[in-house]
């Protein structure tokens, strides 16, 4: 297979590392020369331009800033694309943008997928990101050879678009929990607490529990029914939770500190677990 990468920065230049490296020959492009030279390096060719990498791979992944970007790679691919090449979105767009995007792809024959990454610069270089690709079975399969070699966990979640919802879910978790996270350091800090040590601590027991991702095993968010498993685990959950948030709460007023989102969290955890 010949692979094609687009957009060589932070996180792309890592995975595309990862298969200047295999099996697959590689063929990259960026704006940038200093990476398009290390790349070299590693074994990969240089294209000129985007329209001149599309003509010549069977995948060609696109790690680029933002929606615009991916538009006007996807435009340059277009012109000299093969019928048959599966276009690769990475970066994490707006909801509604990978279908538009497979539509236009599709008039010229080009298949498209979205799979944005979860796993960030360390799990790039490692070759252990999550890619979380939405798209046909066939799209999906084309594919699927580059994609085992950037990360260990591929997962095909439905149709084209399902990629971006999947990423925007997990992400939503990632960001609340570092707000969260903001707001325990300022009661910490109040408390003349070490904030090093708290984060010391946090990474140390979330390595063990698994942290929020520990009470996702549900295969829905309905209320639990009466006999069902989880209602005795949760309830368990929910009761040392609730206690907890209502002492954190109490220490917070009195040292005059502000935590809404322990607040929001107090009356919700129940309910959210399926109490």
């Amino acid at each position: 297979m010949r692979v094609g990468f687009v957009g060589l920065g932070n996180i792309g230049r890592p995975m595309a590392l990862r298969l200047a490296v295999s099996a697959h020959d590689l063929v990259v492009f960026d704006v940038a020369a200093e990476p398009v030279a290390e790349l070299v390096a590693a074994g990969a060719v240089a294209a000129d331009s985007v329209a001149a990498l599309a003509a010549q791979v069977d995948v060609l992944c696109v790690m680029v800033r933002d929606d615009e970007q991916v538009r006007d790679v996807l435009g340059q691919v277009l012109g000299t694309a093969r019928e048959g090449l599966v276009v690769v979105v990475h970066s994490t767009v707006a909801p509604a943008t990978p279908r538009q995007l497979e539509i236009t792809a599709a008039q010229h024959g080009v298949m498209l997928v979205d799979a944005p990454v979860s796993g960030g610069p360390m799990g790039a270089a490692e070759g252990t990101l999550a890619i979380l690709v939405g798209g046909t079975e066939a799209a999906f399969a084309a594919a699927r050879p580059a994609l085992e070699v950037m990360g260990t966990k591929v997962v095909h979640t439905g149709p084209v678009g399902s990629g971006t919802a999947f990423k925007l879910a997990r992400n939503l978790m990632h960001f609340v929990s570092f707000t969260a996270a903001t707001e325990a350091q300022r009661l910490a800090e109040a408390a003349g607490l070490d904030l090093r040590a708290l984060g010391d601590v946090v990474r140390h027991t979330d390595a063990i529990t698994g942290g929020p991702g520990a009470i996702m095993h549900r295969e829905t968010t309905a209320t639990l029914g009466p006999d069902d498993f989880w209602r005795g685990v949760f309830g368990h959950v929910a009761t040392l939770g609730e206690k907890d948030l209502r002492f954190a709460i109490e220490l917070a007023d009195s040292l005059g500190v502000e935590v809404p989102m322990a607040r929001e969290a107090l009356p919700r955890l129940g309910k959210g677990l399926g109490l």
